[in-house]
């Protein structure tokens, strides 16, 4: 609490006269302010270095051969100018796949709905099964990596649009999702929507 002192000065001569004039001087102890002061600034240099910038983890392919998708499990996202969202399911090279266009809402219908069909129809491989029994992981890891999302931005595409999709993938939980240059059968399909 603060200490407040007062002191009573002596008379005071005004035109002549002798005067008595109560006069109050005021003392205030900054201590507790001080040490207020000490404890912000303490808490804004703890809170700020505990605050550090996230940034996603990246995570390379191995070097080696081409790592084929299966066509069940391959779902594509194209991403063109003015927020275009186009998306198919399976190969390129299929002669009867579909390219349709879709909204960034439903796109996360689409990958719900297609992350649901290959968990369902998802028969295990041996592979994969002994590696869920030796690392003591459910299989359903390998379920859901049986999806593999490759999104396919063009030259055209924003830069907020395909944080978007990443952002997308996060939140619906996408274990396997590529980044990558659309070829030209991408481009090809993509043409034949306009």
């Amino acid at each position: 609490m603060a200490n407040i002192e007062t002191n009573q000065s002596q008379s005071r001569v005004q035109r002549g006269f002798a005067r008595k004039q109560k006069r109050l001087s005021l003392r205030i102890d900054m201590t507790p302010m001080v040490d207020l002061g000490f404890l912000l600034i303490t808490f804004f240099i703890f809170t700020s270095s505990m605050n550090e910038p996230k940034a996603m983890d990246l995570f390379m392919p191995e070097d080696g051969p081409e790592t084929t998708t299966a066509e069940s499990g391959a779902f594509t996202i194209l991403l063109d100018k003015d927020a275009g969202i186009y998306y198919y399911e399976g190969q390129p090279d299929n002669s009867n796949v579909e390219i349709k266009k879709s909204s960034l809402s439903g796109i996360r219908k689409e990958l719900i709905r297609k992350k649901q069909e290959v968990i369902k129809n998802y028969k295990p491989d041996k592979a994969c099964e002994e590696k869920a029994v030796a690392n003591q992981t459910p299989i359903d890891d390998c379920r859901q990596k049986a999806l593999t999302v490759m999104i396919k931005p063009t030259k055209d595409a924003s830069y907020s649009a395909i944080v978007a999709m990443l952002d997308e993938m996060t939140i619906n939980k996408i274990a396997r999702y590529v980044l990558t240059e659309p070829d030209v059968r991408d481009l090809t399909l993509l043409q034949s929507t306009k």
